[in-house]
């Protein structure tokens, strides 16, 4: 698919809802009408959406008021793959490559260009697209904050507040009945939220992937405390932290999904343990879905327009196959083959991990 002037620009939001995707629509909107006279269509439900040709054009009119709004105004799924599409075929499931309706559907609405906002899975796809001759850039988003090519992405901040605030609410009635309180945090199989928000509202153990481990530690840490007079603690466990020698508790399969394994029920399983282990009343709360909603951050605000900003100007410069990445201070760009496939996990000799343990937080390992 050869490309000339671009006249034409389209736009999509692929998995999982975040904190900041509308900012970055409202850039990309804002930027493409402004500084090029461009035409925006916006796909709605991600690839679904351009599978299935549900589209609509927008306006800066269609953008107004929706910055500090969290989710997405065009929707968004973790389904349709268009390279690996579920279809019936003589009553059973089966998979198949349908990316040339995609192509399809592109050259109907006249689009120069794509701009897909998402995480690994959808940018893999973009990478795909991208290789079968559509002119694509992408755009990184994830409140997991595990991408490896760039600094940060816009969610985490939002989602690092909300899980602090729920630690900070926890302390309070932990101290009051002299309960144990486990938080469940999502993250996936990086560390970064629990890390992040158990450093910054003074949990006592911190439960990541990165760092297997040992309930017996975990426990010893709380009696620790409880025979200093500290009668209650704070526990913080990433969705993905597992035992030594043991494996990451899953909830559920859908193999439909970009993300087959869902991750969760750590919590419920350290709790129990703690409980028995130590004698203690203990409490779990898995703060789940609320970490992805709600207002952005200024922060998430700032960064995902920087991008929205920056995805425009990658294609109007020509510069395809190509992810917009923030390398501090500034917003750059790497090739979409070198950011997808390989995941940003917390070093276990970070400044951060070392920071916690000194000044006496349990990683439980």
């Amino acid at each position: 698919m050869g490309i000339g002037k671009v006249r034409r620009l389209g736009v999509l939001t692929g998995g999982g809802d975040c904190p900041g995707l509308n900012a970055v629509i409202r850039a990309v909107v804002k930027t493409a009408v402004r500084d090029y006279s461009l035409g925006v269509v916006g796909f709605e439900n991600g690839f679904g959406g351009l599978l299935q040709n549900r589209a609509r054009d927008l306006s800066e009119k269609d953008v107004v008021g929706i910055l500090p709004r969290g989710g997405t105004i065009l929707g968004t799924t973790n389904r349709d793959n268009p390279f690996h599409y579920p279809t019936i075929v003589n009553g059973e499931k089966v998979f198949r490559d349908v990316s040339d309706r995609v192509m399809e559907n592109i050259s109907i609405h006249g689009i120069d260009a794509l701009i897909i906002i998402g995480g690994d899975g959808s940018l893999s796809i973009g990478k795909e697209l991208f290789e079968k001759g559509l002119p694509v850039v992408g755009v990184p988003k994830t409140i997991d904050n595990d991408l490896s090519a760039t600094d940060q992405t816009f969610g985490f901040d939002t989602a690092l507040n909300t899980a602090t605030e729920a630690i900070d609410k926890l302390h309070t009635t932990a101290e009051s009945h002299h309960r144990v309180m486990v938080l469940e945090v999502m993250g996936r199989y990086a560390g970064w939220i629990a890390l992040e928000a158990g450093l910054a509202g003074g949990a006592d153990v911190i439960l990541i992937p990165e760092i297997p481990y040992s309930i017996e530690k975990v426990n010893a840490k709380i009696m620790e405390r409880f025979e200093s007079g500290k009668k209650f603690s704070i526990v913080v466990a990433a969705e993905g932290a597992k035992p030594v020698g043991g494996d990451m508790v899953v909830q559920r399969m859908v193999p439909d999904s970009f993300e087959p394994v869902r991750l969760g029920g750590v919590g419920n399983l350290v709790g129990r343990q703690i409980e028995e282990g130590t004698g203690m009343e203990t409490r779990v709360t898995v703060l789940g879905h609320l970490q992805r909603g709600g207002t952005p951050t200024a922060f998430d605000r700032v960064l995902a327009t920087r991008f929205g900003v920056a995805s425009v100007n990658l294609v109007m410069e020509g510069k395809f196959g190509e992810m917009v990445c923030l390398q501090t201070p500034y917003i750059k760009s790497v090739p979409l083959a070198e950011a997808v496939g390989e995941m940003r996990v917390v070093p276990t000799d970070s400044d951060l991990v070392r920071a916690a343990r000194q000044i006496g937080i349990s990683f439980g390992g």
